[in-house]
């Protein structure tokens, strides 16, 4: 049997070969528990005679992937396997590489050029510099599924060759947003390498290239003329080109039935111009990398309300339908109210009764109010409750319409001064002002939550541990004396605890409690684990957590905040703009979106469960630090460059932050920050930004950076993933590296998880704080994630894509859950209904015994009798 080595030479194969290629991989990354013999084993039993090097590597990463329910370190290993793969295949020269980009002939021999002349410049002119920063071992800080996603869409390629590597793609960001300004570069490469932050998806695209569009989400008006309808229409091509995600309030257009005074005709409504969208947005792929993708927005006093309402149903003629658009209702308080209290709602035609779409909250209710009283403007009489339910039969049906709340969206914004919003975009986080002339523009970035904790000692405790901390200038445990059981859950832990830490201890088992008793007569042996400093007790289990357990870094947090305001106005000034009402909008009002993933990752690392008062805690400290950075930052760019050109009328013009028009109290703040002195700056400098942070789904991004999406808990601890390498059944690493500690990973545990689709509520002898830390988004309240979205919107000026999770929806559930993140005040109240799927996975990948002995143990008693903490 034969390979095809790079050279495209034949050679022998070789099992040691092979295996000392494996543990030379495995040996880059400390202390993998992985049998590397078994892997290699694996690999020459799946490979075929004349396999080339290249697919060699591909199998063996596949064959890795598929033993990482065995152990995470086995994704480590095919990670290594993968990104060592790349490097063989790709340049280690930043300006080779980029200068093959620009030098690029088609099938005809046609040049073209994938990087812009000036990205190669810059590097041309900073190479040697550029070079001693640029860390290619970097690279091997991604997981497998964050570098296959990379691999998928986001490195460049020719002809399907990648050409790129993942440290030549943070690079070229760094370059296209910060130039020739190397130390800016050096900063924004580094902290984006190391996973403290990412650029979003169109940055990450285009970046560099000849026509860099690196903004995210537009926002879009129509007049109710032949001539908006087509210009805009044209225009929302231009953007969703170039990688642009799309929300269009369509409100503004007259209703079906509706007289065409010019023709003498009658409208057919909105549903032909939906159509028409729906073949706009499917005809665009944006680069060959995704399909172009529109949100369509209507308030629910349109006429049209209902035919909106079944567009993207699955049934029903394809004539009444436009399946591929997402559709969202622009919601005021006074249609809430009129459900709330079961009383009439009236369809208003925008045609005849005009100006609804330019006003909101009290000015609302009285133009509407007016119209409905007055018999000379035609409407139709329905009840607010049959509207409502219509919206609920969709949701429960396809997952939307997105929900946001018309009044509190221009009540609680910093644009209230440019006039009334009307619409949010795709994802429902970005919340700003639109109109047929001005296409709003945002453009994002997401902080990586996780990589902010840092081991530490909280200080609180270090009197109680007086006398033991020592070791460098990192104080810790050392030389304790650990009083244990030897099938003690806590005390495994607790091992496991002071390993990571680097604590030595004696370990004393309480087999010998009478020898120990002699020896230290006055210690108490009681519960198990105990820990002493010579015959001072110091605690078990929790006190030594509290004292080692990892610390977020405020002030770093803060500081990545500020930087990524300094980015994205570099991205603003040098962005290629699709159109010129976006060039118009992005220059006038200079709006960001600053979001975080993995909030549910730093959770779970601080073992504190999602739903939990420490959370809670968490949750506000985390964005009130995010906002404040990201202000500051705004308000010292203000000092030199100027505010942005609208500042003058708006909320922060009076020195009113986001958590003022959500009548927040100076005692209702963490203290953390320095909110007096800001408050006078942004009324002296002004701030460069008008918004400032929204929360984004991070659904691609965040798997490049392996965390969970944005603000979500984790919907399952086991679960299916699918890329082009194959498919994968891959398990929350955190769970597996906790159930290693205490021995709890083996067969029996990964079938009750595939049996419980991902829950770990009856998995024996795991302690409840655990079970806890790991539940998953149907196992907690929606309620609790409700206010938790409530606690941070005070320190979020634009929105959040707020997903909504039932097993399965019911209108009375649906209705409870709406109403309440109402009456909390948010601006989104849904992005997607999210319902459990009902057929279980389990019935087609475990066999019938095993599951069998499932449902036997769910008819014991699982009670557990764990060991005190």
């Amino acid at each position: 049997m034969f390979v095809i080595n790079r050279q495209n030479n034949k050679e022998k194969v070789s099992f040691d070969k092979i295996l000392e290629r494996i543990k030379m991989l495995s040996s880059l990354n400390i202390n993998l528990n992985i049998d590397c013999g078994l892997v290699a084993q694996k690999i020459v039993g799946n490979m075929y005679s004349g396999i080339s090097t290249t697919k060699l590597d591909e199998l063996s990463s596949r064959i890795c992937m598929g033993m990482f329910s065995d152990d995470p370190g086995y994704g480590e290993l095919a990670l290594n396997i993968c990104i060592n793969n790349l490097h063989k295949n790709t340049s280690d020269c930043l300006l080779e590489t980029y200068t093959r980009l620009y030098n690029i002939s088609d099938s005809s021999g046609n040049k073209f050029n994938l990087i812009s002349k000036e990205f190669l410049t810059t590097i041309t002119n900073n190479i040697e510099r550029l070079n001693n920063i640029i860390d290619y071992q970097l690279d091997y800080k991604l997981d497998f599924f964050g570098f296959k996603t990379l691999e998928r869409s986001y490195l460049i390629k020719v002809s399907g060759e990648i050409i790129e590597r993942p440290q030549h793609m943070f690079m070229r960001v760094a370059l296209a947003i910060h130039g020739n300004d190397i130390d800016k570069v050096e900063e924004v490469y580094k902290m984006m390498a190391n996973q403290y932050f990412t650029h979003a998806t169109p940055t990450l695209f285009n970046a560099g290239t000849e026509r860099q569009q690196m903004s995210s989400c537009f926002l879009a008006g129509m007049d109710d003329s032949l001539e908006s309808i087509f210009e805009t229409t044209g225009e929302l091509a231009k953007i969703s080109k170039w990688a642009g995600g799309i929300g269009l309030s369509i409100s503004n257009i007259r209703s079906e039935g509706s007289i065409i005074r010019g023709t003498g005709g009658n409208s057919s409504g909105i549903m032909p111009l939906m159509k028409m969208l729906n073949s706009v947005a499917t005809y665009i792929n944006q680069g060959g990398k995704r399909n172009g993708s529109f949100a369509i927005y209507l308030e629910p006093h349109h006429p049209d309300i209902f035919t909106f309402l079944d567009a993207k149903k699955n049934h029903g003629a394809d004539e009444i339908r436009a399946r591929d658009l997402f559709y969202a209702l622009w919601v005021s308080d006074l249609f809430m109210e009129r459900v709330k209290g079961d009383k009439n709602w009236s369809l208003l035609c925008p045609d005849t009764c005009k100006g609804l779409g330019d006003v909101h909250g009290e000015e609302f209710k009285s133009l509407y109010e007016k119209y409905e009283s007055d018999p000379k403007y035609p409407k139709k009489v329905v009840k607010a409750r049959e509207v409502w339910s219509a919206i609920l039969s969709s949701q429960i049906e396809t997952g939307g319409p997105y929900i946001l709340y018309k009044d509190a969206c221009n009540r609680k914004s910093n644009q209230k001064n440019l006039g009334t919003i009307r619409s949010s975009n795709l994802c429902a986080e970005i919340i700003q002002y639109s109109n047929s002339k001005e296409t709003a523009v945002c453009n994002l970035a997401s902080i990586c939550l996780p990589n902010f904790l840092e081991e530490t000692i909280n200080e609180s405790y270090m009197n109680t541990y007086e006398g033991i901390m020592m070791k460098n200038s990192i104080e810790k445990y050392s030389g304790v004396l650990l009083y244990m059981k030897e099938d003690c859950v806590y005390c495994k832990l607790l091992k496991a605890l002071f390993k990571k830490a680097g604590v030595s201890y004696v370990e004393i088992s309480h087999e010998k409690d009478e020898e120990m008793k002699k020896l230290y007569p006055n210690m108490v042996f009681k519960t198990v684990p105990r820990v002493y400093n010579e015959t001072e007790y110091l605690g078990g289990y929790q006190e030594a957590y509290n004292v080692l357990k990892p610390k977020v870094n405020f002030k770093k947090l803060e500081k990545v905040a500020g930087m990524l305001v300094e980015n994205l106005n570099k991205v603003i000034d040098t962005n290629f703009y699709p159109t010129d009402k976006t060039k118009l909008s992005n220059s006038r009002h200079r709006p960001m979106g600053i979001g975080v993933q993995g909030l549910a990752d730093i959770c779970i690392k601080l073992k504190i469960a999602f739903d939990s008062e420490e959370a809670t805690e968490l949750n506000k400290q985390l964005f009130e630090t995010i906002y404040y950075g990201a202000m500051k930052s705004s308000v010292e760019l203000a000092k030199k460059d100027g505010p942005y050109e609208s500042f003058n009328g708006s909320p922060l013009s009076e020195g009113l932050f986001q958590f003022d028009l959500w009548c927040l109290q100076e005692n209702d703040l963490s203290g953390l920050c320095d909110w007096n002195t800001l408050r006078k700056d942004v009324v002296k400098y002004g701030a460069r930004n008008s918004l400032l942070i929204a929360l984004m789904p991070t659904a691609s991004t965040s798997q490049i950076m392996g965390n969970n999406e944005c603000i979500e808990p984790y919907t399952s601890n086991l679960y299916v993933r699918r890329t082009m390498a194959g498919e994968f059944t891959v398990v929350n690493k955190h769970l597996v590296n906790d159930l290693i500690d205490i021995d709890l990973w083996n067969d029996s545990t990964r079938d009750r998880l595939l049996y419980d689709r991902g829950s770990v509520k009856n998995i024996k002898n795991m302690p409840q704080f655990l079970k806890d830390v790991y539940k998953t988004v149907w196992e907690i309240k929606q309620k609790k994630c409700i206010d938790l979205s409530a606690d941070r919107a005070p320190f979020v000026c634009q929105s959040q894509s707020l997903n909504v999770w039932l097993e399965s929806p019911t209108f009375d559930s649906l209705t409870s859950i709406h109403f309440y993140g109402w009456s909390k005040g948010l601006k989104t109240g849904s992005y997607y209904i999210r319902s459990k799927p009902k057929v279980n996975p389990k019935n087609f990948s475990m066999n019938v015994m095993t599951e069998q002995k499932m449902m036997e143990e769910d008819k014991e008693d699982n009670t557990c009798e764990s060991c005190s903490g």
